[in-house]
Order: C-alpha cells, then sequence, then structure tokens
C-alpha cells in the first residue's frame, strides 16, 4: 500500500464497462487513487456499481467521449499510469468502416494525445483483444500463437467472416497507437486479452459471461456466440478478469514492460468445457451431444509465455477455478437459476 500523499493516479476509461470496472476495483485495493470516465455519468443505472467502489479508496468519476477531441484532458492530468480500456463494440454494425474501425482509431488516439499533454502520464496500457493475434487462415492443428502473430486484415476484409469488423478495428487500434507512441515518446503497453470471465462489479455484462456460461444456460444463440469464437479463433481461450487485472497492472508496473502482452492461462473448446461442465455441475443438465463442426482439441492455442517469462502469475489456471467464481457471478446476475 502507498503512504497517504505518495498515491499513483491511474485513469480507466469506460469505466461502467465489465473489464474496466474490475480493473478500477483491483487498482483501489492496491492502493491507487484512480479516475474513470463514462459517457454519462448522470446514469443511475448504469454507474451504480461506482458507490460500492468509492468505499474501496479515492475513485473520481467524470465525463469523457471517445468521439470528442480534448475530453480526456481532465481525465488524465497528473496521472501516471493510462488504462485505455473503453472502445466502440458493435458487433452488428452495417457499416463496420465507419461505425466500428475509424471510430476505435480516432478514440483511441484522442485519449493519447490528451496523456501527451498531461507530461505526468509515464505510460500508456492499452487493452486490446485476442481478436487482434488470432483471426487469420491457418490449416491443420497445433499452432501456438505469440504476440509475434497479428490477425490478417487483407483475409478479414476479403472475407468478411462474422464480426471481421471488430478484429481489424482492434489491429489497426494497436498499430496506430504504437505509431503514435513512436512519435511522441510515450511507452505503451499493450495487452491483448482471450475471452476473459469471472465477477466484476457490473451487475449488466455482454457477450464473454453469457457466452462462456451458455452450456450451463441452455441459451442457444449465447452458445452460438460460443460456438463462433471457436470456429474463428480455433479454440475457446479463457482467462479469469482477476488475472486479466492483475496482468494490466504488471504492465504498467514493471518498468521493463514492453511491447505486446498476450493474456491467456486456459485452452480449451466446446466440446471439453461441455464434458467438464456437465460433470461439475449436474443439476443444470448440460447437452455434451454437441452437433457441428465442433473441435475435440485446440487447433490453435495462445501463450502468455511472454508474460510468465517476465515474471507474471496466473492465479486461476483451471476450468474449475475459473468457473467456480463465475457460475456465483452469472447466478448473481439472473443468467443461471440456483
Amino acid at each position: 500500500m502507498s503512504v497517504a500523499g505518495d498515491k499513483k493516479t491511474a485513469c480507466v476509461t469506460g469505466g461502467n464497462g465489465y473489464i474496466a470496472s474490475a480493473l478500477v476495483k483491483k487498482l483501489l485495493e492496491n492502493g491507487y487513487a484512480v479516475r474513470t470516465t463514462v459517457r454519462n455519468p448522470d446514469d443511475a443505472e448504469k454507474n451504480s456499481h461506482f458507490k460500492g467502489l468509492q468505499a474501496l479508496g479515492p475513485l473520481t468519476v467524470l465525463r469523457a467521449d471517445l468521439n470528442e477531441e480534448g475530453s480526456f484532458d481532465d481525465a488524465v492530468a497528473g496521472c501516471d499510469f493510462a488504462f485505455l480500456v473503453a472502445a466502440p463494440v458493435n458487433f452488428m454494425a452495417e457499416n463496420p468502416e465507419k461505425e466500428l474501425i475509424e471510430p476505435a482509431v480516432r478514440g483511441t488516439l484522442n485519449v493519447m494525445r490528451s496523456c501527451v499533454k498531461s507530461g505526468t502520464v509515464r505510460r500508456v496500457i492499452l487493452t486490446s483483444s485476442a481478436a487482434a493475434v488470432s483471426s487469420r487462415p491457418v490449416d491443420g492443428d497445433g499452432h501456438v500463437l505469440d504476440e509475434e502473430s497479428w490477425s490478417d486484415v487483407e483475409w478479414l476484409t476479403t472475407e468478411k467472416p462474422p464480426v471481421w469488423g471488430y478484429s481489424v478495428s482492434k489491429v489497426l487500434v494497436e498499430k496506430e497507437a504504437c505509431k503514435f507512441a513512436e512519435e511522441n515518446g510515450i511507452s505503451l503497453v499493450t495487452v491483448c486479452p482471450v475471452l476473459t470471465v469471472g465477477k466484476a462489479p457490473v451487475s449488466k455484462v455482454y457477450t464473454s459471461i453469457p457466452a462462456s456460461l451458455s452450456l450451463l444456460s441452455g441459451n442457444e444463440a449465447d452458445l452460438s456466440m460460443l460456438k463462433h469464437a471457436e470456429k474463428s479463433g480455433g479454440g475457446v481461450p479463457m482467462v479469469h478478469v482477476d488475472d486479466l487485472c492483475r496482468a494490466e497492472m504488471f504492465a504498467a508496473e514493471e518498468e521493463a514492460a514492453s511491447g505486446r502482452y498476450i493474456c491467456c492461462s486456459v485452452n480449451t473448446t466446446v466440446v471439453e468445457l461441455a464434458r467438464f461442465l456437465a460433470q461439475k455441475y449436474p443439476q443444470y443438465n448440460v447437452n455434451t451431444n454437441l452437433s457441428g463442426e465442433l473441435l475435440e482439441k485446440p487447433r490453435v492455442s495462445l501463450s502468455s509465455a511472454k508474460l510468465v517469462r517476465e515474471g507474471f502469475e496466473f492465479k486461476y489456471t483451471t476450468l474449475e477455478e475459473i468457473y467456480d467464481d463465475l457460475v456465483e457471478y452469472g447466478k448473481v446476475l439472473g443468467i443461471l437459476h440456483n
């Protein structure tokens, strides 16, 4: 814990998002003073979790919008670290270029310009995604992807598989942010999380939590998201949100940290998940007789060897550890019955 007066200050963008809310909590628990941004501070429903977080330490909630030049100036002024978590997530975009890709790049550079202006931000930690690593055609099995791997933008824009715009946006944001950091002398580190699950302070969640609980909830639409994730990435790589937040802090605080870091603790498949969940949670009658082109074993695994090599330790390394917490959270959210 830092001594009072010696508190490090961090800005986390998009504090009412799933990952950002968990990161705000983790930073406060570790003695940081935190500023977080939301588009509408008056939205009581979306911001209700901040009350509980403010009990943990100094947390200021500010208004900022990725689309507005300079709107992050106040939020990052005087901060030591800026965690860029907010990003447009519009899987249903009719025109991904205009609705997703361009706003994502513009918004990221917007915040980074504010970081340069601040003169105090020592490092920017960009939350990217495994979608920037593994969306590419691969032949055969047994592939292990590390930080050298990039999703294939040319293939994505030509073939246009489902949610291709999201993967392209993540690649271009990383590349543009890197270029901007080099030109402006900013220390930038990127964290690429895989499917992130586990309990967070927010009570409304989308995508990763419903998808990862779909075999238990029986929700077909959510299960089809999980199957799509496997099909597009060659497996279902997972990480607990607590490990992701710790990895983000590690990337901020480790002087020698640089470049990209994949954050993944388990590589599995829909079939493996179904078998595990059927055995562990018999009360949910999990369907293990799954049809479709599903994999027995991951064809592609994502490796966090770089993160581990540099001194980071994952706490949640088995499906059992990950799901214990996730199932409880699913009940709180009303996705699962007791």
